[in-house]
Formats: C-alpha cells, sequence, structure tokens
C-alpha cells in the first residue's frame, strides 16, 4: 500500500502533522530507523514526538537517529538546517550525527519495524510543517523497506555520505504500483539521467515541483520538451532561490550555459514561482519545498531536488508507476501552482519576480 500525505503553506498546524507522525511512530512493535536532515520542533509538536520516541523505547523497541551535522561554507542552494542538536542529543534513543561536508545527509525517511517507510520532501520542522510545500510518501512493503534499511546501515556504519546509497534500483511490485527505489550519491548520475528520460517520453503530461532546477541532464529535456511544444509541461518552483541560482552562476561563471536553458523552460512553460523568504538565521523558512516530477503514469517523489548537487548528496526518491497516484501527485503539484504568479526573468542574474 502506498498513501500520499501533502502539505501546503497555511494550510496544516505543527501539532496536526506532529500528532500524525507520532501515531506512525507509536505503532513500532520492533524497530525504528530515522535518518534526517532537519528537527527543529518546539512545545506541542516536540513533546508528540519525544513522547512517541520514548513510549516505544520504553516497550523494548529498537530505536536510532541519524540526523545531518557540521555543514560549513557559504549558504548552499536550498540553505542548510537549523537543527536543535540539544534537542537531538538528549532524545532518549541512539543518535548519529552524519558530516554534512561537503554533501549533505538530506534524507527526510522513517523505517518502521523493517515492513513500511515514511519518506518525502519534508523535513521536522515547525516551519517545515506549516509554513511550506511538501509531501509525505507512506509505504507498507518489506522489500521497498529493506532497501531503504540497507541504505540506513551503510549511513550509521561508515558515518558518512560519500559511502551511502549503495543500494539495488530493481522495480519491486507494491500492489497495483510499481516501484523503484533510488539513492543518492551512489546512484546520483542515474537518478538525474532516469528522470531525464521518463520526461523524454513522456506524451501526456509533464508535472513539476522543485524549489530549483539544475541538474544538467533534467534541464535540458525540459528544455527540449519546452521547445517541442508537444506535452503538457508546467510546473512550479521556488522564486527567491531561483534567483540565488542565477546568481551564483552569475559569479562563478561555471554553468553558462544552464542560463540560458534555465530562462528558457520558465519562460517557454508555465510555471509559477513562490516569492519565499530568503535564508538567513532566525528567518522563517517558507519555502516551496515539494520534490515532484510527474510523467503520465510514472511520478518521482523524496528529498531529491532536481539539483546537480542533490546528485551528490545523501538523498532517497520513489520512482512509483501508477495512474492514481501520478494523477493525485500532478493535482497537488497544479493546486501550489496555481497560487503564485508567473516566473518573470528580468534580468539574467540580478532579478526575478513571481
Amino acid at each position: 500500500m502506498i498513501s500520499i500525505r501533502t502539505l501546503t503553506d497555511g494550510g496544516q498546524q505543527a501539532v496536526e502533522i506532529a500528532h500524525e507522525i507520532g501515531a506512525f511512530l507509536g505503532a513500532a512493535t520492533t524497530s525504528l530507523d530515522a535518518a534526517l536532515y532537519d528537527l527543529r520542533l518546539h512545545d506541542a509538536s516536540a513533546d508528540e514526538i519525544v513522547n512517541a520516541l520514548a513510549g516505544r523505547q520504553d516497550a523494548g523497541v529498537g530505536i536510532r537517529v541519524a540526523f545531518n551535522r557540521d555543514y560549513q561554507g557559504g549558504p548552499p542552494v536550498p540553505p542548510p538546517p537549523q537543527a536543535d542538536w540539544n534537542r537531538i542529543d538528549a532524545l532518549p534513543v541512539p543518535t548519529k550525527p552524519i558530516p554534512g561536508v561537503p554533501d549533505l545527509m538530506h534524507h527526510k525517511y522513517v523505517i518502521r519495524d523493517r515492513r513500511t517507510v515514511l519518506t518525502g520532501s519534508t523535513n521536522w520542522t515547525d516551519d517545515s510543517w506549516t509554513r511550506e510545500e511538501n509531501v509525505f510518501v507512506t509505504v507498507d512493503s518489506p522489500e521497498v523497506a529493506a532497501r531503504y534499511t540497507e541504505d540506513f546501515e551503510q549511513l550509521w556504519t561508515r558515518g558518512d555520505v560519500q559511502h551511502s546509497g549503495r543500494v539495488e534500483t530493481a522495480p519491486i511490485q507494491v500492489g497495483d504500483a510499481t516501484v523503484r527505489t533510488w539513492f543518492t550519491p551512489e546512484h546520483g548520475d542515474d537518478l538525474a539521467h532516469r528522470i531525464a528520460k521518463q520526461l523524454s517520453r513522456a506524451r501526456r503530461r509533464i508535472r513539476i515541483a522543485s524549489p530549483v532546477i539544475t541538474s544538467g541532464p533534467i534541464l535540458g529535456t525540459l528544455a527540449q520538451v519546452a521547445a517541442d511544444r508537444k506535452v503538457d509541461l508546467a510546473g512550479v518552483v521556488d522564486a527567491t532561490q531561483i534567483h540565488e541560482v542565477l546568481s551564483q552562476w552569475h559569479e562563478n561563471g561555471n554553468a553558462s550555459w544552464k542560463t540560458p536553458a534555465l530562462r528558457f523552460v520558465l519562460e517557454q512553460a508555465p510555471f509559477t514561482g513562490k516569492l519565499s523568504t530568503p535564508y538567513a538565521p532566525g528567518s522563517v523558512h517558507d519555502y516551496m519545498h515539494a520534490k515532484v516530477t510527474v510523467a503520465d503514469d510514472t511520478a518521482f517523489v523524496g528529498s531529491f531536488n532536481l539539483s546537480h548537487s542533490g546528485e551528490l548528496n545523501a538523498e532517497n526518491i520513489l520512482e512509483i508507476e501508477h495512474s492514481g497516484l501520478a494523477d493525485e501527485l500532478a493535482a497537488f503539484v497544479d493546486s501550489i501552482r496555481l497560487r503564485y504568479s508567473p516566473v518573470r526573468l528580468l534580468a539574467p542574474a540580478n532579478s526575478i519576480r513571481g
């Protein structure tokens, strides 16, 4: 069984999502393994999660939490987490920091009883649960859970991003859906080319929700699709982060071909952009944060931005072939796309409004 839970800016309360995740955790009978990029909760939402973990720990459930830590350097796009390390260290369970240098441990998944996986784009923060567009995916499948467990063990035993993601990608049948699991960095290049290939094969529709679009194979394919005008292509991005990407490209000059390609895609197809609050310590995190790609009846959903840096991070994506779930995710992309204005690029590297 596969189920989708979507979040919108202002569409739900943090304690509501904490209660749902707490119920997922509370159903564990043997084990809980979590890989979390960002955990920053307060008050009632924090109590829900801590109490759920403590309750399962008291019941004899084996619990481990791996988390991203120690990012150094200037803010990347998307920005780094500001997780509450003291709160994580105080959790009543074993924890392990994974150094996010130079590439991030960007997962947001939990494996319950080595049978059920909760994953998606959603960090475990109050802002993520209240002010961002996001997706949770729950998959009840021992075969899928085994793949996630394999990735988790690589992170837990090696303690770094570089040696993770060495997991099989062959299809798994989950009910009437066909699922492939993709983990980076091991399969980063493979994943980018897989998404690009599915986009090139689309005959009816393509829907994209991604904060940024900088992966070369994906960006090049989208530019070709936009030029051909044979497929219903539309999407939503984070306009503020797109602006930051263009500025970075202008400054470093090493992605000169991508600037016109990105401009062409965003101007030729009906893409809209959320003007989120620029990253700053202590600022609200209200990004357009969903990571969804739909090509006809195939959907890609998880933690992977359509970015070159995402190919190098520790990320996970579910490739799901199922018409009903693809319809559901495409409708979600359209619903948030219609909240925002068309992306308007006013200058190559200086300004963007949407």
